[in-house]
């Protein structure tokens, strides 16, 4: 790596090109550039692979799947299904596939924000420290050793000094090189409390009531220990969009009930919510079809969940002060101390002419900062970088499954699919993120019998990497169901959060190594 060069084109005007110097710590690529909109913004640089040199390129959001890649690997993107399919699921939605091209090439890969390559311990990291001027997108061709970085903020009304790049470039021992990157940005975790407890969704879904929750509640208690986490899951509410009233069905004594009830057996209420979108059985969705973001004069289809869902528009004046009047009454008149926030990709599709897509996501996360005070926030279903140090827990991996890696079927879709599989090797790649960004959430683990595919040794590596690389440690079990080698696997999870020299082998394969109590110990993923 010893220099970038650029080629800036403004529609209508002659491209703006150069190149700079490269160099350890900040690099920026600022030119002067006309008034007009910007078409592409591009630059290149040359990366020469070592022999088993292994690369990282970070997925656009949370459930993408990113792992290390060889010189051989690829990308990939969705199978070639009819098209009818794709629109009627929106399974081009959930990524971005409909604003990335996937050349499917062997050796060709790409990410967003940041990545990295690695020779046994030694990493060299490329990452952005700015993504509010829009995403930087990387694509590595191991073919012609060639790293092009883009911009994405075609379509952006630009005039005089652009910040067309700014880039942090670091070589070292992994601990240095996101140390460097996370202190040069300036960003720092927003808590060191490592938080443990239960999910209702992993084992009922959005089958949830008040008698369910208060069985879990009853059986949770016997186990967990003062201040841990409850988190009411999916379910709760009458429709996704429709969150200043309980399904009253389900909840007749209504969430203020419920997490009172939380809180009087010592443990913290957290509850589930997707702010940014409604599905089309909501009163969201019927009563204020305005609410909705349009894009090309219809309404964005996020993808096929519920009944099918919808963007808000964060830019009309009434759908701030529907969230404020949500989060007050979560918060504030219910009292839950968490709140799960999902879906949240959903804010920022698009950008527009004077706001980038990775803008847009940022302003919405710092919306969601601002209307949740110090609550806690979980943030999941979210681009990465746009969340740094805006959330307090975060997820950094797709959902688990209750088998290993889903059905034939769904590993033709994206790649933010469920998956067991995918959801530990992405809980491992990112660990990084870990303590910097956020205390990550890589969602459940599971100690039950009943209602799961996982064979036994699955379960105890899916647990025990979450134990080693999560700050959020989540079952989704009946816990009164337990017994006492249960019980006791556990409390050995408890245990394994204090591990030392925790370690990641992924030359041949995929296996962590760490101590704890002086004991060496191994678990590796098939």
């Amino acid at each position: 790596m010893e220099r970038i060069d650029y080629r800036i084109i403004v529609k209508g005007k002659a491209p703006v090109v150069g190149s700079c110097p490269l160099r350890l710590g900040r690099v920026t690529v600022a030119p002067e550039l006309p008034e007009g909109v910007l078409d592409s913004v591009t630059a290149t640089m040359h990366v020469d692979l070592s022999p088993g040199e292994k690369i990282f390129m970070n997925g656009y959001q949370t459930w993408t799947y990113c792992p290390e890649y060889d010189r051989d690997g690829y990308t990939r993107k969705m199978a070639p299904l009819p098209k009818k399919l794709v629109a009627h699921y929106g399974l081009e939605r959930y990524g971005d596939y409909f604003f990335v091209d996937y050349p499917q090439k062997q050796g060709v890969t790409h990410g967003e924000s940041y990545c990295y390559f690695r020779s046994g311990e030694t990493f060299r990291l490329i990452a952005s420290l700015d993504e509010r001027p829009g995403y930087t997108l990387f694509r590595y061709d191991s073919g012609s050793h060639t790293l092009t970085i883009t911009r994405d903020c075609a379509g952006l009304r630009c005039g005089g000094v652009f910040h067309a790049f700014d880039l942090f470039l670091a070589q070292g021992s992994e601990d240095a090189v996101f140390d460097a990157w996370f202190a040069e940005m300036g960003v720092r975790c927003r808590t060191r409390e490592k938080i443990a407890g239960y999910s209702s969704w992993y084992n009922r879904y959005e089958d949830i009531s008040q008698l369910s929750i208060s069985l879990d509640l009853e059986g949770c208690a016997l186990q967990l220990h003062t201040g841990d986490l409850f988190q009411i899951d999916d379910g709760w509410e009458p429709a996704v969009g429709d969150w200043l009233e309980a399904d009253g069905k389900k909840f007749p004594d209504g969430m203020r009930h419920a997490a009172e009830d939380i809180h009087g057996r010592g443990l913290r209420a957290g509850l589930w919510l997707a702010p940014f979108v409604c599905e089309k059985e909501s009163a969201i969705y019927r009563e204020h079809p305005d609410w909705l973001l349009q894009v090309d004069g219809e309404p964005w289809y996020c993808g096929c969940n519920w009944s099918g869902f919808y963007s808000l528009d964060i830019d009309k004046p009434a759908v701030v002060d529907y969230l404020e009047r949500v989060f007050d009454r979560v918060l504030n008149e219910w009292g839950y101390d968490l709140v799960k926030l999902d879906f949240l990709y959903g804010a920022a599709p698009f950008g527009s002419e004077t706001e980038s897509r990775a803008g847009r996501m940022i302003r919405a996360m710092e919306l969601l900062r601002r209307l949740c005070g110090d609550k806690l926030i979980l943030g999941c279903g979210v681009p990465v970088m746009p969340a740094f140090g805006l959330v307090d827990y975060c997820r950094v991996s797709c959902d688990v499954g209750l088998d290993w890696d889903g059905s034939p079927l769904m590993r033709l879709t994206h790649r933010e699919r469920v998956s067991t599989r995918q959801a530990i090797g992405n809980t491992i790649f990112r660990r990084q993120l870990n303590g910097r960004a956020w205390l990550s959430d890589p969602d459940v683990f599971f100690l039950r019998e009943n209602n799961v595919k996982l064979s036994d040794e699955q379960k105890h590596v899916l647990a025990t990497v979450n134990s080693l690389f999560g700050g959020v440690l989540l079952h989704s079990d009946d816990m009164s169901k337990y017994d006492g080698l249960a019980r006791a696997k556990y409390a050995q999870l408890l245990r394994n959060r204090d591990a030392e020299n925790v370690r990641v082998h992924a030359e041949r394969g995929l296996t962590v190594t760490y101590e704890l109590n002086g004991v060496k110990h191994a678990v590796t993923v098939e």
